[in-house]
């Protein structure tokens, strides 16, 4: 995408889970748009390194930000230093998650409430407090990473696709609440990607193969592909789009009818049954 086209450049964007796949390779795009970037994670070293390989590569404005964005304190200090060193907030984008694999009846509510604090929590309390200093400017735009999993449930997935849809709910009230202050506030809904959260899906080739087949692009996605789309939500080329859940799966989320078996193969059963 042309830097004169998306119009990034110079825009402040937090993100947080920086140092993820995924966070690095939306920072790592919004750096060659020449945006300004706070980098959000709880690994140091990771940021450091980050920031280190952004910094040679394009020149940009970085600021490294240690934060638990499930601790209020920690995210209000965060607001005051981003809004000191850049007087404002642009873009955020929340990255930051995790998943624990469970049946529901053997999931603690220990390892359920850390992935709603994580997953969900955090989500609201940085919306909340970067959303305040983007009503002062009159206008901002969050981009939230949700998943497919947050409307067809993940099974076996523990608190994952509960704490999703309720990333996906607090989009929508985001967006209908704040609108009116120049704020927007979309969904990405990534499905079949090739993350460092779900490499070791892909180790079987059985089961890539498998996968591939279920989408209606035939392909696994990429980060580039996530990445992409959030700098789309995050630029003003998107500016009439508030509170929408946008699929990038490759069109698995439309292929449960492509699944359902027919004598012959879906395809042959048609070209058997074609008539005039």
């Amino acid at each position: 995408m042309s830097e004169s086209w998306l119009n990034l450049a110079n825009k402040v964007c937090v993100i947080t889970g920086a140092a993820g796949g995924m966070g690095k390779k939306i920072c790592l795009e919004l750096a060659e748009q020449h945006a300004k970037l706070v980098l959000v994670d709880l690994d140091e070293d990771k940021l450091t390194k980050l920031a280190s390989s952004i910094k040679a590569k394009f020149d940009v404005e970085i600021m490294r930000a240690v934060c638990d964005t499930t601790d209020e304190d920690q995210v209000s200090e965060l607001v005051e230093k981003v809004a000191a060193k850049f007087n404002k907030c642009d873009v955020l984008v929340n990255t930051a998650g995790i998943l624990k694999f469970a049946p529901l009846e053997k999931l603690s509510y220990k390892t359920w409430k850390k992935v709603l604090n994580v997953n969900l929590d955090g989500y609201f309390l940085m919306a909340q407090h970067f959303g305040k200093l983007m009503m002062k400017h009159e206008g901002g735009s969050m981009v939230h990473i949700s998943t497919v999993a947050s409307e067809a449930p993940e099974t076996y997935s523990g608190a994952y696709s509960t704490s999703k849809a309720g990333v996906n709910m607090l989009s929508k009230q985001l967006a209908a609440e704040w609108g009116q202050f120049g704020i927007r506030s979309n969904v990405i809904m990534p499905c079949l990607v090739k993350t460092p959260m779900s490499m070791g899906f892909y180790s079987d080739p059985d089961v890539e193969n498998g996968r591939k087949e279920l989408t209606a692009s035939k392909r696994i996605g990429t980060v580039s592909d996530i990445a992409d789309s959030v700098l789309f939500l995050a630029s003003n080329r998107s500016d009439y789009v508030n509170g929408a859940e946008l699929p990038v799966d490759g069109g698995f989320h439309m292929m449960m009818g492509d699944q359902i078996p027919k004598p012959g193969g879906r395809k042959q059963y048609a070209l058997d049954h074609l008539s005039d």
